[in-house]
């Protein structure tokens, strides 16, 4: 059957086996001329900064600096940049004193984005060595992100051009930047696969790209890559993201109560932000055992314009032709991306990117695809800027999704969108967010071919995927506030409506955030929300969406508070506590019994779930020089239908993460990692079932660990070139994880085991 052989695959078969400024994000823009405000930081000491010993060429760090209200650095952190430039600009960073920011002549706390150019030493003689003195080189355009929201005043400098972000990340948000996850043993320096050592994340098998967040399942999890969904970010099985690393900014996960300018998916939000575009011609590529990528990018029209161009393809075919002829594994992306700048006020982008993923098999001489899927986008946005204070997007995005199931399902849908985003800031403490935006989703079926027409799987397949056309639309509004200096509030609401066929439903959505500043150092967070989603699929697979909205939409309320805590030597922790209350769900995964033949009657299935627990989080960016993390959730995610009630099938009541990476010096760096979650409850098979006495407490399959590895030799060629030797493994301990039920004898997975062994090089 064809969604058993999905499930089947799911939990078994997969299972083994910088020279100048950066250019404006669309939603910022260069402060014009205006009354003073809030002035920023200016540097009071000057900004010496020793050249690495052991490096060459030239080298641009961004970093990321925080000023206390007496001038003093509290952090700094690379946001861009190479080692061991990057160590060495940090350290420095350190020891330098600002005259602190002011609003209304008052000092206050501000983080400030701050450029490093590294300068090669200079040979006095050709008799003598180059020299190591310390290298003065003033700050390049650095752009300030004050804590106080608020006009900007501008420079009295001339090197300093002030750029005003939009807001501070919302509460409860956990970051990732693409600098200190190249550093992350395992991810292989890609952004989204670090998503599992984040806390709240319950991964189905380790390894793949499926998880539970905060006990959402897969299918409830939304992706997002600068606010246009896609169905998924990762490549079959075991690859990597669909989108080159280079591209990435940074990745957040809104494990619950998120934004109001994200919504339909009653679960958590993964989203991506790409670098903003850079007009200087720069550029990335590697090669390794499976697959090979490179982005490069330049601009045109006396930097008026950018255009980007990138991709990866894999050469995994080939390689399993040599150990498993019968084996076809295959995926590839690209990315496009074009943007000019028709007024100082007004840009015109045209975003694209694609993926194509296919797993398929020969027998007798015959090609025969078990898996197949691909999806493209095409993003077109014009941003608006009036002033300093306001902005708009207006965006529309064409897309086309296809699956095929063993060459018996061809699954499509054709993608339609539109949005609308504004910004405005109405007070010195008030910005209100709001905007609109509307899918249309044209589903189709390809020919099902089945030698019995009376067998009744097509034709309840044909009930639950149909060919039509779904609508979504929607409005929200948020206005993040600064009730006072050391309360940040976030109320937001969200209305969706829903139309399918002749059914429909909407979806209210209220939410609110908030952070309190009881110290410099020490928050309060909290965040609460009511999100609502369309039925869903077991997991996130293009062209795949139940057809079931006449029994209602899946709810949740999402619920979590928490404290945040600067440490000293630049260690942040936070703690959190999570309830979520799922209603409606269309769990299929979390509710499985054993049961293949039941599948498709469980698509259909909703049943109610509960997800509580507690996160801790302890971390020290991996770009220093010695950095790491530990990260651990203790959970319990439950599930009820009718009298029955019982742990979702994948609830691991403890998941914890630690990582630690070292510069060794002479642009050596190493790193490992540790992983261990607890076992899943073991499957109570459905013939041994009777209503109302599934275990509410079963037995557990046996816990689960695994160490990741990386090595990595640098280095710097040219005058801004670089390269790298990394040698990196997910599962050196090739351990095995181990799956069975109440009567039946345990089975073993995997081991699944990523060697990498490749070579990178940018400039």
């Amino acid at each position: 059957m064809v969604l058993a052989m999905t499930l089947a695959v799911l939990v078994l078969v997969l299972g083994v086996g910088r020279a100048q400024a950066q250019p404006l994000p669309t939603t910022t823009r260069p402060a014009p001329a205006a009354q003073p405000v809030l002035v920023p930081p200016k540097l009071a000491s000057p900004a010496l900064v020793a050249y690495p010993e052991g490096a060459k060429g030239e080298a641009l760090v961004v970093l990321s600096v925080t000023v206390n209200l007496d001038g003093t650095v509290r952090d700094a952190r690379v946001s861009d940049g190479e080692e061991p430039f990057g160590s060495a600009a940090v350290e420095a960073a350190k020891t330098w004193r600002f005259e602190p920011a002011t609003r209304a002549g008052q000092p206050v706390a501000a983080t400030i984005r701050f450029e490093v150019a590294f300068k090669a030493p200079v040979v006095e003689s050709e008799t003598r060595t180059p020299t190591r003195t310390p290298v003065a080189r003033a700050p390049k355009k650095p752009s300030a992100v004050v804590e106080e929201e608020g006009p900007v005043a501008p420079p009295e400098a001339e090197d300093f051009e002030v750029l005003v972000e939009e807001d501070r990340l919302a509460p409860n948000v956990q970051t990732i930047t693409r600098a200190e996850v190249r550093q992350l043993p395992g991810a292989f320096g890609d952004p989204f696969r670090a998503i599992e050592m984040l806390p709240g994340v319950t991964p189905v098998v380790s390894g793949l790209p499926f998880f539970y967040v905060r006990g959402a399942p897969p299918g409830n999890v939304g992706y997002f890559l600068d606010n246009v969904r896609v169905p998924y970010l990762y490549h079959i099985a075991l690859g990597p993201s669909v989108v080159h690393p280079a591209l990435i900014d940074r990745v957040d996960l809104y494990s619950g109560g998120y934004p109001a300018s994200y919504g339909r998916f009653a679960g958590g939000i993964v989203a991506g932000e790409t670098k903003p575009p850079r007009p200087e011609l720069h550029g990335e590529a590697n090669i390794r055992l499976y697959d090979a990528g490179a982005i490069v990018e330049s601009g045109f029209a006396d930097g008026r314009g950018t255009v980007l161009v990138g991709g990866r393809y894999s050469y995994t075919a080939a390689l399993f032709s040599l150990f498993v002829p019968r084996v076809t594994l295959d995926y590839r992306d690209f990315q496009t991306r074009v943007s000019y700048d028709l007024t100082p006020k007004n840009r015109l982008t045209l975003f694209s990117f694609g993926s194509f993923d296919l797993l398929g098999e020969t027998k007798q001489g015959i090609s025969k695809t078990i898996f197949g899927s691909e999806f493209y986008r095409a993003d077109l946005r014009y941003d608006h800027f009036y002033d300093k204070d306001s902005s708009v997007r207006v965006a529309a995005t064409f897309g086309f999704d296809q699956t095929k199931f063993d060459q018996r399902r061809n699954a499509t849908d054709k993608v339609v969108g539109g949005r609308v985003e504004v910004r405005h800031r109405a007070s010195k403490n008030v910005v209100v967010r709001a905007g609109v935006d509307t899918t249309v989703d044209f589903f189709g079926t390809g020919e099902l071919r089945y030698s019995d027409p009376e067998d009744p799987e097509p034709i309840q397949l044909e009930r639950i995927f149909p060919a039509r056309s779904d609508i979504a639309f929607g409005g929200y509004l948020d206005l993040p506030m600064n009730v006072l200096p050391w309360i940040e509030l976030t109320p937001g609401l969200r209305v969706d409506l829903f139309t399918q066929g002749g059914e429909s439903a909407v979806g209210i959505d209220p939410r609110i955030s908030a952070r309190f500043s009881v110290t410099d150092d020490f928050r309060i967070v909290h965040s609460y929300g009511i999100v609502h989603q369309p039925p869903s699929f077991i997991v996130p697979i293009p062209g795949i969406v139940p057809a079931t909205l006449n029994d209602g939409l899946q709810k949740s309320y999402q619920t979590a508070a928490g404290v945040e805590v600067d440490l000293p030597a630049k260690f942040t922790a936070t703690a959190t506590a999570f309830n979520n209350v799922f209603l409606d769900m269309t769990d299929a995964l979390g509710t499985f019994n054993g049961d293949f033949e039941e599948i498709n009657d469980r698509l259909e299935q909703r049943s109610t779930g509960r997800a509580i627990g507690l996160e801790f989080f302890l971390r020290r960016s991996l770009t220093e020089r010695v950095g790491g993390f530990v990260g651990y959730t203790l959970s319990q995610s439950t599930r009820s239908i009718g009298r029955e009630s019982f742990p979702s099938a994948f609830d691991r009541t403890h998941v914890a993460n630690g990582a630690v990476a070292f510069d060794l010096g002479k642009n050596w760096r190493a790193g490992t990692r540790l992983l261990v979650y607890s076992g899943a409850p073991k499957i109570q098979p459905a013939n041994n079932l009777i209503v109302g006495l599934r275990p509410s407490n079963p037995s557990r399959s046996p816990p689960f660990y695994r160490v990741d590895l990386r090595l990595e030799k640098k280095w710097i060629v040219w005058e801004k070139g670089w390269l790298a030797f990394v040698v990196e493994v997910l599962n050196a301990t090739l351990s095995k994880e181990t799956f069975g039920s109440e009567v039946s004898e345990d089975r073993q997975i995997g081991p699944i085991t990523i060697p990498s062994i490749g070579v990178e090089g940018g400039f």
